[in-house]
């Protein structure tokens, strides 16, 4: 990987991170189209750069997580389910999730399924407007959703 490849694929980190697309997936099929090779230095670069966005959440969400501990349990709750699977699943989607073609065709078919779903479902009344009312059990099923992410462009 170039320094060319290396700043393109944090433009495209930074751009994607915070949308409701894949960061990963379109850093997966930029590394392809640069002719990059899914190597350790590639992965530990990609998994790096995505920290930036992960202080970026710390940060914004820095007073909560200093002054309401039940944060702490929820985000626990939710985090479960994706540990689990990527516990248990762990070669198989490394192995066989990791390559373009699977990414090219999951980011076109969770693009339709944003508008799908964007144009069908009319705001709920049980969702949350904060993240402070959010339960133990809606937290629980926000992970078991977030598995579904495990599939690079997702």
């Amino acid at each position: 990987m170039s320094i060319i490849d290396a700043i393109l694929t944090a433009i495209v980190e930074g751009f994607t991170e915070f949308l409701p697309i894949s960061s990963t997936g379109h850093m997966i099929l930029l590394n392809y189209l640069l002719g990059n090779q899914e190597d350790a230095f590639t992965s530990t670069f990609e998994i790096v750069i995505q920290l930036g966005a992960i202080m970026a959440i710390v940060l914004l969400y820095a007073k909560r997580f200093i002054t309401k501990f039940d944060i702490y349990g929820k985000l626990f709750v939710a985090f479960l389910p994706s540990a689990i699977m990527g516990a248990l699943f762990y070669k198989i989607i490394k192995g066989y999730l990791f390559n373009h073609w699977v990414v090219a065709i999951s980011l076109i078919l969770g693009g339709i399924v944003l508008i799908l779903v964007d144009r069908w479902m009319k705001p709920s009344e049980q969702m949350p407007e904060e993240l402070d009312n959010v339960s133990y059990k809606q937290a629980f099923f926000i992970g078991c959703f977030q598995c579904i992410s495990m599939v690079p462009g997702v």
